[in-house]
């Protein structure tokens, strides 16, 4: 511990002060932040307040101890020692190194009569009589530092009030220096999560816009070729082109879509009254069986009356269960596409033949960017069968998905219709 001025000093408190090197600065920024953290918490100054008042010693304080330094953290200096915070010792001349090492507390009532303490060198140096030094021990095992007091006069600190006291504050300022390391790591991680939705509505502003302009001027070129009749090439380098502008143009709405999921708003609904929903599922099988003439793709669409849902949000699930099953079903076994009105609850289901899922795949099929193994190289993003799950989960219904040899792959999807 410190040296004590004011009686008969051995070694000036100055002789003792730590030099840190200067290539340790990682370990002087540590430290200055450990002094920060304890300079944070209201209720340390009144803790030493209370100690130097119910043990009468002159100088109490909550210190920092590594291997090589005693740095004090907060100090209550009745017998104007002079040590400030962020003043260093080195800690080999303090008693606070056993503490650390044993983790126990060290406590002396009088070191000159003590048998183990009577000829020690800090003692002697400092001129202490009574002395007390509990460890300060995080709830994970980690040593913070020691909380202690000192007196050139003997003082009865060995009661055991005395020490459940200092061990009693000791586990309180190291409860409190915790909550200060959460708070101060959630406010980081606050701050990065802030920065991070920035970037994403960033992001989206650039898929919205900046990539959504360039591409209608491509799909208006691209109709101005189709419009060439005289010229086949230049009709179906058009259609091609078209073709190309749908399918980026449902890409960046397949990204849209998930950056609006992960910023925490859900995926968009409009709900009300859909009148033609059966019509409209339709033109989604019309229009892909036109992109797709050799596949057989099959429907039976039983829709009578009006369906309280998103209308464009339900041809956009059977788009993509129809595109997840033109990709991955099986070229010379048909495509069924089924929707009915069973009870209070429309009932969407694509069926495809072909090999069936693997287990292990079933589990992860409706994950954002999960593909088979087996994928083609471009076959897409792997958001169409996530987007449809988040749109049927936002009508409040659920899509569900089985695979077998003898029946092939159903996607079943089963929403409330009112």
């Amino acid at each position: 511990m410190p040296a004590v001025p004011g009686t008969a000093l051995v070694t000036s408190s100055a002789s003792t002060v730590l030099t840190v090197d200067p290539a340790d600065v990682d370990s002087e920024i540590a430290i200055a932040r450990d002094v920060a953290a304890i300079g944070r918490i209201s209720a340390v100054p009144s803790l030493l307040k209370v100690i130097c008042q119910n043990t009468g010693m002159g100088f109490a304080a909550v210190a920092r101890v590594t291997d090589g330094t005693w740095t004090a953290c907060a100090v209550e200096d009745t017998i104007q020692f002079g040590l400030k915070p962020g003043g260093q010792l080195k800690v080999e001349t303090t008693l606070c190194s056993e503490s650390r090492m044993a983790r126990q507390p060290v406590v002396i009532d009088r070191a000159s009569t003590d048998p183990v303490y009577f000829n020690h060198h800090t003692p002697r140096m400092y001129n202490i009589e009574s002395y007390i030094s509990v460890p300060i021990i995080h709830s994970n095992g980690e040593y913070f530092g020691n909380l202690c007091a000192i007196d050139p006069r003997p003082a009865v600190v060995s009661d055991a009030r005395v020490v459940a006291m200092f061990t009693a504050f000791a586990d309180l300022i190291a409860r409190q220096l915790e909550t200060e390391d959460r708070q101060e790591r959630t406010e980081t991680a606050l701050q990065s999560e802030r920065a991070t939705a920035e970037l994403r509505e960033q992001f989206i502003a650039v898929l919205g816009h900046d990539l959504r302009n360039p591409l209608s001027s491509v799909g208006a070129a691209a109709e101005l070729l189709v419009r060439r009749q005289t010229e086949p090439e230049l009709v179906k380098l058009g259609n091609r082109l078209k073709a190309s502008t749908r399918r980026m143009s449902g890409l960046i709405d397949d990204v849209l879509d998930l950056a609006r999921v992960r910023l925490g708003s859900g995926m968009h609904l409009s709900i009300r009254e859909a009148d033609f929903l059966a019509s409209a599922l339709t033109d989604v099988i019309d229009e892909v069986r036109a992109a797709n003439p050799r596949l057989d793709i099959r429907d039976d669409i039983a829709i009578n009356g009006a369906v309280r849902c998103d209308q464009g949000r339900i041809q956009q699930v059977l788009s993509n269960l129809l595109g997840n099953a033109v990709t991955h079903g099986a070229p010379d076994s048909p495509i069924t596409v089924r929707a009915a009105i069973e009870g209070d609850q429309l009932v969407l289901s694509v069926t495809n033949g072909g090999a069936p899922i693997p287990e292990d795949d079933l589990a992860k099929i409706f994950q954002p960017y999960w593909r088979p193994a087996h994928s083609k190289p471009g076959g897409g993003l792997g958001l169409g069968l996530y987007i449809a799950s988040e749109i049927v989960a936002g009508h409040g219904g659920t899509l569900q998905v089985s695979s077998c040899a003898s029946e092939g792959t159903c996607f079943m999807a089963t929403l409330p219709v009112a």
